[in-house]
């Protein structure tokens, strides 16, 4: 029996994701295709054939990954996207009621449906929680009209302010705000004034991103004018991270803040390395068996509607690899992880790692507790840390960390 299969399983969560929105923002890197480009004349997204789709994908994995996947249920789910709320509640009702008679869901799933305001209508999110969803994450951005005009957003503050008062409506108080800073022409006070609105409509979570110029994004070809200097956003981010703690939100990702207990259990779920399926046009997946595998699928919604099943490739990662995959995810974490938790979840031996993180520490980037045993001995990064986070990362590359072994 090997190290992974003597540990029992992590927590299985489930990602679907829905390839579509009303138009594509020029700041957005992920697998989001216009509607109108995709189906020239529509507004409305092909439910029954990419459901069909989806069933497909989804029975298949589970018979395919039968041994991995034994007695074990969904605990997590995130209907993710672009834009899952173009599907009508009935359509994620049975999608929902398709994952309870297959593998199945535990009591307290946390079920989250992403939104933006500019696609619900009203009334709609007592819908949606009527079939299951229990959480919701909304895409505000911001709580300025010039500045969701500059973004590409469609939607404007009033209607955001409106999806608001139906979640509130709909009993659906574990939602999330998202919003970004370092906007085209924003100073620090506009940052600010936007956290203060969100936290004034009482949300569990605010997700706080700086924007990012990605590449192949329109605004990576066209970089929009009058973007703020790197000290005016370190300015916005030190403002606004002071409002959020002051109103009792606590960071616990490097751009996640809840309120106590609040935290999105799928995307916890996610930085400590634990396993989910993923369905739909380029979702991605992790398994562990006697290895740990990752899935992927073809990201184009036509190529994925056509053969959900013939598209779907699994790789596994490799064992030099896995300090690097690990990381990746759990160095996110403000709190950071457990010795134990990287043994149990990789299959390795601390002694891979223990030469990098201990450098680390010297040049104060990470950060160690002792715990009562080895295994509760807690590694977190540092301010420092978190600031510099993609050169801590570095460190766990297979050639850095073969390197320090070798040294």
């Amino acid at each position: 029996m090997s190290q992974l299969q003597a540990q029992g399983p992590s927590p299985l969560g489930l990602y679907i994701h829905f390839p579509w929105c009303v138009s594509k923002c020029p700041y957005c890197d992920f697998n989001s295709h216009a509607l109108r480009e995709d189906f020239p004349g529509r507004d409305t997204a092909p439910e029954a054939t990419y459901l069909e789709a989806l069933q497909r994908d989804l029975l298949q994995q589970l018979e395919s990954q039968a041994k991995s996947l034994a007695g074990r249920k969904i605990a997590t789910i995130f209907l993710g996207g672009g834009t899952p709320s173009l599907f009508s509640p009935t359509a994620i009702g049975n999608l929902l009621d398709l994952v309870r008679s297959s593998i199945g869901l535990v009591s307290d799933a946390e079920i989250t449906l992403e939104a933006n305001p500019g696609t619900i209508e009203r009334g709609r999110f007592g819908e949606y929680a009527a079939v299951g969803v229990n959480r919701v994450s909304l895409g505000a951005q911001s709580f300025n009209a010039a500045a969701l005009r500059a973004l590409g957003r469609i939607h404007s503050p009033a209607e955001t302010l409106a999806a608001v008062n139906e979640l509130h409506a709909a009993g659906l108080d574990n939602f999330n705000i998202d919003l970004m800073y370092g906007l085209p022409a924003q100073d620090a006070a506009g940052a600010l004034h936007d956290v203060e609105t969100a936290i004034a409509l009482g949300p569990a979570q605010i997700s706080h991103y700086q924007l990012t110029l990605e590449p192949g994004t329109s605004f990576a070809g066209r970089p929009p004018a009058d973007l703020p200097s790197d000290e005016q956003t370190e300015q916005m981010l030190a403002l606004c991270s002071a409002c959020l703690i002051a109103a009792g939100y606590a960071q616990y990702e490097v751009s996640a803040w809840a309120r106590k207990g609040r935290a999105c259990v799928h995307n916890l779920n996610y930085w400590r390395f634990g396993d989910y399926l993923g369905i739909g046009a380029g979702a991605h997946g992790k398994l562990t068996g006697s290895a740990i595998w990752r899935s992927t699928q073809p990201r184009e919604p036509r190529r994925y509607q056509r053969d959900p099943i013939g598209g779907l490739t699994w790789q596994q990662i490799a064992p030099e690899q896995l300090p690097f995959e690990f990381m990746l995810n759990a160095l996110r974490l403000l709190e950071g992880f457990e010795r134990g938790l990287f043994e149990s979840r990789t299959g390795l031996p601390w002694s891979s790692v223990d030469a990098a993180v201990a450098s680390l520490v010297g040049r104060g980037l990470l950060a160690l507790t002792a715990g009562a045993e080895l295994a509760t001995t807690r590694i977190q990064p540092t301010a420092l840390g978190v600031r510099f986070l993609n050169e801590v990362l570095l460190e766990f590359l297979p050639e850095r960390v073969e390197s320090m072994h070798n040294g």
